[in-house]
């Protein structure tokens, strides 16, 4: 039998095709998951290890947004994604059975020409609005592919809380039959936002409301500073500012590195319980 050059590509394709999916179907390498890392990320996990973590119940996952901005003359660029890096990984294990997808580091910071927002200050980086959501809908779709059931998007910056809920509004009412949900957990940056109260608590009095105007200027804060110091107190610059006698954030004097890491670690634990709170009532509702 002769063939056509179109029927022997559609057999070509056809073959390859099944293949794939046979591959998809059986695929034993992804039962041979080495372990044997304590990590929740799922970018320093193996397909392997993120596929049996799936099996043994780890259906929860959490999409955190954070930002490259503007923060100051003593505060890196990547504030957010630093305190994501933290806080994720306390809210993961607080929660139990709960992985976290890569943080989201780009985020709308502002109109990008003519710059508005952030985007005056250089090392901005900006994602137009429509672009944001529509990475966030990918990431999302992707994390339901592989079986995850409950997705929880949380944001550490202001301007990253109203894409996050209108991709959860968007995507369950697209997926309204299906058991896969999406919940954005405003409580993780609103609630006693910047740890203004639990601060206070622990003596940590910082300038009053009316200093907001000097507040957005260097646009830092010692929630964020001390979390950020718990991954390396070099990214505010702690070393430096302690040796020429000025870390004072808002009107608060630190004394040392380890005064502000233990701090970090204390505020680290109080955003992880609001977060975990949160969740649950979420899917409780």
């Amino acid at each position: 039998m002769k063939l056509t050059a179109r029927a022997v590509l559609l057999l070509v394709t056809s073959g390859f095709f099944a293949i794939h999916v046979h591959a998809q179907q059986t695929g034993p390498i992804w039962d041979e998951a080495i372990g044997g890392v304590d990590t929740l990320f799922l970018e320093e996990m193996t397909a392997g290890e993120i596929a049996a973590a799936i099996r043994d119940g780890f259906t929860s996952v959490i999409v955190a947004t954070g930002g490259l901005e503007q923060n100051g003359p003593n505060v890196v660029t990547g504030k957010h994604n630093y305190v994501l890096r933290v806080t994720t990984d306390a809210i993961a294990r607080k929660h139990g059975k709960m992985l976290v997808s890569s943080i989201v580091q780009f985020v709308p910071e502002g109109e990008i020409n003519p710059p508005t927002g952030h985007m005056s200050f250089p090392g901005t980086i900006s994602l137009r609005q429509d672009t944001f959501e529509a990475l966030l809908t990918d990431i999302c779709n992707s994390l339901r592919q592989h079986n995850f059931q409950n997705i929880f998007l949380i944001g550490d910056s202001g301007g990253n809380q109203d894409g996050m809920q209108n991709v959860a509004t968007a995507l369950n009412s697209e997926w309204h039959d299906d058991s896969t949900r999406v919940y954005y957990i405003s409580e993780y940056y609103s609630e006693d936002i910047w740890s203004y109260d639990f601060l206070k608590q622990l003596g940590y009095v910082q300038l009053p409301d009316e200093a907001t105007a000097f507040r957005n200027r260097i646009h830092t804060d010692l929630h964020y500073e001390s979390i950020m110091a718990v991954v390396d107190p070099q990214l505010v610059r702690a070393q430096t500012r302690l040796r020429n006698g000025n870390y004072e954030v808002h009107g608060v004097e630190i004394e040392s590195e380890s005064e502000l890491v233990e701090l970090g670690k204390k505020l680290t634990e109080y955003r992880a319980e609001i977060t975990v709170k949160a969740m649950r009532a979420a899917v409780a509702e």
